[in-house]
Parts: C-alpha cells; structure tokens; sequence
C-alpha cells in the first residue's frame, strides 16, 4: 500500500499524524510567508512516520526582482539543509512566477542558476501551482519548459498537486501520464478537492467528496502515480483522518 498522510501544524507533527493514523507527516519549518532562517525542531520518536517539509509560500527563486530572488536562494537552501538535518524525503517547494511582460524564460533561467549554485541535500520537489498568468508551473507546457532546463540536475523532482491542476486548467483524466512524460517522474502527490471550478486559478482545497473534483478521480491519480500521499484538505485530524481513510478503502490493493 501506499503511504499516505497530511500536512499538519509544526508545532507537534508527530502527534498530529498519529491522529489522523497517517503514515507520513508534511509541515513548515517556520512562518509560511516569513523570510526567517528555518529552525531544526527535535521531533524525537518519530514512530515511523516520513517526513516531508513544505518551503515558505514566499520563495520565487524564478523571479527578475533581486529583493525577492536571493533571499529566496537563500531561503530554500537554508530550508533544504533543515529539511535534511530531520531526515525528511523531501523539500517541496512551488514553481514561482516571473513578473507581467516578461517571457517566462527569464524564470526558467533563474531557477538553473538556483540549482547549480546549491548542492541540494535532499530531493526538492517541485510543486505545479494553481495560479496566476505568469506562473513557471501552472501550465504543463510551461512547466516541460521548466523541466528540460532543470531535470538534469541531482536531486529534482516532481509533486503533483490535484487542486491546482484542476484549478490551474490541466485536464484530470490524463494528468498522471502528461506529467509523467514531461518529469518522468512523481516523488509525491497533493492528493486535494478543489473549492473552485476548472481553470478558475484559485487555490482552496476541500475535503474529498466536498468540492469539483470527482472522489473517484482522485483515487485514480493517485492510484496511477504510485507516489506517497499528502492530503492537504481542511478539517484537521477528523477531516483529514477521513479523507485519508477515503483512499485507503478505495485504492486497489
């Protein structure tokens, strides 16, 4: 079976997965919109869970904008090193976006020198995004732009995120294997229902069953992916402990 989980509060992850019977744990590693250098928690008996950290919303390694860019770099090397330090599978991090007017190879570009000027510790895990005209992974064309650039690259990989490929206008049926031609790869999936409709750009996840997104759809991707599970839904440990027991008793076995 596939090991599934959630992405809980930081303050005490371990006993926050232990309460939604996960069998891995995704969390941030400080303020999601601050730009502070990560703090390595002790997290003790880990009770067998995986760990994955999610870096801060604010990192746009892809941008022309020096304010934002290199604290960025900075930022996520600082989070990969953390991420490393606990053990964690991996360092997940959105594609970002370039400013309006500007071609989106600026971005592309911006994200090469990132990787080669960090020896990543850990896998980072790049994030398809939901929004926004400008952005370097909402868009599977622009993200197979973004991966003949970067996948070469030691320790790069791909997290594919239900919610925003259905709000960000990627059709769900055949999701799985476009990704996959484009990365080769899906090292975890954000298993989430989306508020909002198709192609709307908007990034509200929902519980399964509550949203857009067809339950059985979900299933199927992640199914296919045969990646390990995040469920990034609200509700804490009741909502997400049932959305996690959604795809245990529907996956195959």
């Amino acid at each position: 079976m596939l090991k599934i989980g959630a992405h809980v509060d930081r303050e005490n992850p371990i006993a926050e997965g232990q309460a939604r019977a996960a069998d891995l744990v995704q969390f941030f590693l400080g303020d999601p919109q601050g730009w502070k250098k990560p703090v390595v928690p002790d997290l003790g008996d880990t009770s067998g869970l995986d760990l994955y950290v999610h870096a801060p919303y604010i990192v746009n390694v892809a941008s022309s904008n020096n304010k934002i860019r290199i604290p960025s770099r900075k930022i996520l090397s600082d989070q990969a090193e953390a991420a490393a330090a606990i053990g964690a599978k991996g360092l997940i991090v959105h594609g970002g976006h370039v400013t309006k007017g500007e071609d989106l190879q600026v971005g592309i570009d911006n994200w090469v020198k990132t990787f080669e000027r960090m020896t990543a510790p850990l896998p980072i895990l790049v994030e398809n995004t939901a929004g926004g005209d400008h952005a370097i992974a909402r868009r599977f064309d622009a993200l197979a732009r973004l991966w003949d650039a970067i996948g070469h690259f030691d320790n790069v990989g791909f997290c594919l995120d239900t919610c925003h490929a259905h709000a960000g206008g990627e059709d769900l049926v055949d999701v799985v294997d476009r990704a996959k031609a484009i990365t080769g790869r899906i090292d975890l999936v954000h298993a989430n229902d989306s508020r909002d409709a198709f192609d709307s750009g908007a990034d509200r996840h929902a519980n399964f069953g509550s949203g857009q997104i067809d339950a059985d759809v979900i299933v199927a991707i992640v199914a296919a992916a045969g990646a390990p599970v995040v469920c990034e839904t609200p509700g804490g440990a009741d909502g997400q402990g049932a959305d996690i027991a959604l795809l245990r008793d529907r996956l195959p076995r």
